[in-house]
């Protein structure tokens, strides 16, 4: 496989040095996940490879898209499968479409609030108030381990520096003063970078802003040659559509439990 990408990136005649590094970065992602064929991956692992870079080893933004360009170069071209969301927004928009969620409730999810044993995500706070629980799709278990795999790692780093805190509902912080570090408590969703504090100087992260979904999704679809007005609620608005098409008795229906 290797030779082949390397020798189709030859043929297109581009410059030694992007070959070298499309090489490079494809050997990388191979190793991420155990020497895989890539045919037996896609989308959740390339989400997992480049949340890895962005959020645990804090790469630059260009290298990043160096990354994510070998990558696509090579589904595209040599295994002929289009992926147009990747990293974080692909596991959100999945969520949003597999999971019912707002674009806010996906954001703001903690780790706790993924169950995989029982398939199940935890909404909270959701409209009028109130908390939810809805159905968690096979097809994303894996992507979302290897991301808060990441993000655990990166959590614990933020911990041996002294920071690693995060804003937490209600009363919470007040009656549990240690709360805001535990791994529960953490965003499933982290940005890369951390805030600090102006009040008491502590130093810990936010979720990943709306305004980066809202422009991923943008993007794709533009890139995919969709021409109808569409954003992150139609993800959402296609999941609802998909409960009434299933029928009583059916994994969607509103009154199976585990759905919303």
């Amino acid at each position: 496989m290797i030779q082949r990408y390397r020798e189709e990136l030859q043929v297109r005649h581009d410059a030694r040095r992007t070959v070298k590094s499309s090489v490079l970065w494809l050997r990388r992602f191979l190793r991420f996940h155990g020497l895989r064929h890539p045919r037996e991956m896609g989308s959740a692992e390339v989400n997992a490879f480049l949340s890895d870079l962005a959020v645990a080893l804090q790469v630059s933004a260009s290298t990043q898209n160096q990354a994510l360009a070998a990558l696509l170069f090579l589904y595209r071209e040599l295994l002929h499968q289009d992926l147009e969301l990747e990293g974080t927004p692909s596991l959100v928009v999945g969520l949003l479409y597999g999971s019912g969620l707002r674009l806010m409730e996906a954001l703001r999810l903690r780790v706790k609030d993924v169950d995989v044993a029982r398939r199940e995500v935890l909404v909270r706070d959701g409209k009028g108030g109130k908390d939810r629980v809805t159905l968690l799709p096979q097809s994303l278990i894996a992507g979302l381990q290897c991301h808060l795999e990441t993000v655990k790692r990166l959590h614990q780093r933020d911990l041996e520096a002294g920071w690693g805190r995060v804003v937490l509902p209600g009363a919470l912080a007040r009656k549990n003063l240690r709360a805001d570090r535990e791994w529960a408590w953490q965003w499933v969703f982290p940005q890369a970078r951390r805030w600090r504090d102006p009040a008491n100087g502590h130093e810990g992260r936010h979720h990943v802003d709306s305004s980066v979904i809202q422009k991923a999704v943008k993007q794709a679809m533009a890139a995919a040659g969709v021409s109808k007005a569409a954003s992150c609620h139609t993800f959402r608005h296609s999941f609802a559509t998909h409960l009434l098409e299933g029928g009583p008795g059916h994994p969607h229906d509103p009154g199976v439990a585990g759905t919303p």
